[in-house]
Parts: structure tokens; sequence; C-alpha cells
């Protein structure tokens, strides 16, 4: 005799059903998103709004009422962009980048293939040694730095003196810029040598074996398998390198006090904090604020148009 066994009730899934599997994604980007319009979404467009923003004041700007926030069109932005100041500071930090993103990515790069070299040693010491600067905020490495560069506590002057060298303070006219840009450069290569030196770890063993079974030497390989293999990464650490050198602040901040050479203009966003916090005009210092937005936008997605043939073509 046989026995059948009922099959179990097939569970329903009405419409309830669906919709709170629909919205179970949204509830775990819930606050993700709260936290991106409250943080980010909202104080863009708030500084956007108030570009377009001036205060017009009536008599002596000292009765009630007699200040009121009107609409002034693009004459924030003709200002910002006549300004003697904020185009002195765009070529300051254009001389800045200059020095900077090639210098760093340079040491980055060397480091990492010399780290990824066979005949290395010491490896764990070494990336934590180069990196470690990295983990020191800006403000305490430009004041390390600051009282290195200062001839009357620095030890290094000391020891200039006593072989009679007559070495100049870093911190007097031009030479003040490669003050700033050896901070940045510090602290900024062990990043970029991690980064990079992660995209070498993942190439696979056997091309190097098979370029030295070839006759290849080092060097070679280097140039014509490692370098072309990471470039990828060396692209997108050249990007970060150039946000970052807009929108350099903390270093010449910090080491304004020491040196008469860094006005309050030095660099585009410490015009803006000049601006707004100093001579309370928030109007002008939003305009410059989008400005710097926009060219940050327009180099770095220029850039990557520029060179999306080496960095994606892989993808291909």
């Amino acid at each position: 005799m046989t026995t059948t066994t009922a099959a179990p009730p097939a569970r329903a899934t009405g419409p309830s059903t669906s919709g709170r599997r629909r919205l179970a994604p949204w509830g775990f980007l819930a606050p993700a998103i709260v936290l991106f319009v409250l943080f980010l979404a909202l104080p863009i467009a708030y500084a956007v709004y108030l570009s377009f923003r001036t205060e017009k004041v009536s008599g002596l700007g000292l009765g009630s009422g007699s200040r009121t926030e009107v609409w002034a069109g693009l004459s924030n932005y003709a200002a910002a962009l006549g300004d003697p100041e904020f185009l002195a500071s765009v070529g300051r930090v254009a001389l800045y980048g200059l020095i900077v993103v090639p210098t760093m990515l340079g040491l980055a790069l060397l480091f990492a293939l010399l780290l990824d070299s066979r005949r290395a040693r010491t490896r764990t010491f070494s990336r934590t040694a180069i990196f470690l600067p990295y983990a020191v905020p800006a403000v305490i490495s430009s004041l390390l730095w600051g009282f290195l560069y200062l001839p009357g506590v620095s030890p290094f002057y000391d020891l200039f003196e006593r072989f009679g060298w007559d070495v100049p303070s870093l911190f007097d006219g031009d030479l003040v810029m490669l003050a700033v840009a050896n901070i940045a450069v510090w602290g900024g290569t062990g990043f970029n040598m991690i980064v990079i030196y992660t995209a070498l770890k993942a190439v696979p063993s056997e091309l190097y074996e098979a370029a030295e079974l070839d006759g290849a030497s080092q060097v070679a390989v280097a140039l014509r398998i490692k370098i072309p293999i990471v470039t990828p990464s060396i692209i997108m650490t050249a990007v970060f390198s150039m946000i970052a050198t807009l929108q350099v602040f903390a270093e010449p901040t910090t080491l304004r006090p020491l040196s008469n050479a860094i006005s309050t203009t030095w660099t585009p966003l410490m015009k803006v904090y000049r601006d707004a916090f100093t001579r309370g005009d928030l109007y002008s210092a939003a305009a410059t604020s989008v400005i710097i937005a926009a060219a940050t936008f327009v180099l770095s997605f220029g850039f990557l148009r520029l060179v999306q043939g080496r960095a994606f073509g892989q993808e291909k």
C-alpha cells in the first residue's frame, strides 16, 4: 500500500511582500543618503545660492533693515575672476602643482619598484617607514617642518654654520614655495607608493620569469612590463594628487605665522577663508568656492578624458 504525502502549500507572494522587497535596499541606503544630502548636497546648493547674492547697504548700515540681501547675478563671479589676488594665488598653486605632482609620483613609483624587486630586503619595515608620514596630520607635519626651517631653532642651520655654509632660509622670498612643496611630497609619497605597490603585487610572477628567461634585466622588466601594467594606478594617483594640489590649505596656513612671504591669499582656498571669516563677505567667498570646485572637476575630468586610452584600455 502506497501512501502519498501532500505537498506543502505554496507560500503566498502578494503585492505587500514584493513591495517590501523593493523597499528593502532603500532602507539600507537611507542613512547614507540622508548624510549625503545634509552634509554635502545641501551645503553645495547653499554655496551656489549665496554666490548669486550680495548685501545691499543703505545709509551707514547701522540701523535695523539697513542691510538687505539682494540678487547679484554673475557680479560675484566676475569680481572673483578679475581679482588680482585670486589670479596670483592660482598662479602659485599651478607652480606648486608642477613641483609636487611629478616629484611625488616619481618617488612613489621608484619606491614601489624597489620594494617589488627580488633583491629588496626588510620590505615590511620599508613600507611602513615610507607610508608613516601619510599618517601624520597635515597641521602637525607643517609645524614639525616649520621649526626645522627656522634658522633660529633648526639643528640643520647650526650644522651649516659649523661647516661655514651660508644657506638661505626657506622662508625667504620664492624659496617658501619649495618649503611648502616639500611637506606635501613628504606626506603624500607613502600613500601613492602603497597604491602602486599593491598594483604591482597583482601582476602574475610568470611574466617576470618569462622576461628573465629571455635575458631581460631588472631595469628592462620595470620599464617594459611593470610600469605599463600599473599605468592605470599611476593615473589614478595623479588625479588624486591634482585634486589635493588645487585644495592645498593646511600647510601654508600653518606656516604663515612663521614667514612673511606667505600672505592670507597665498592659495585660492586661503583667499576663500579670508573673505568668508575675516572680511565677512560670504557671497564673494561662495563664488570663489564654486569656481574652485568647477576648475577641479574640469581638470580632473579633462585629464581622465585625455589619458582614458592608457588608463582603461586593459578593460576592453
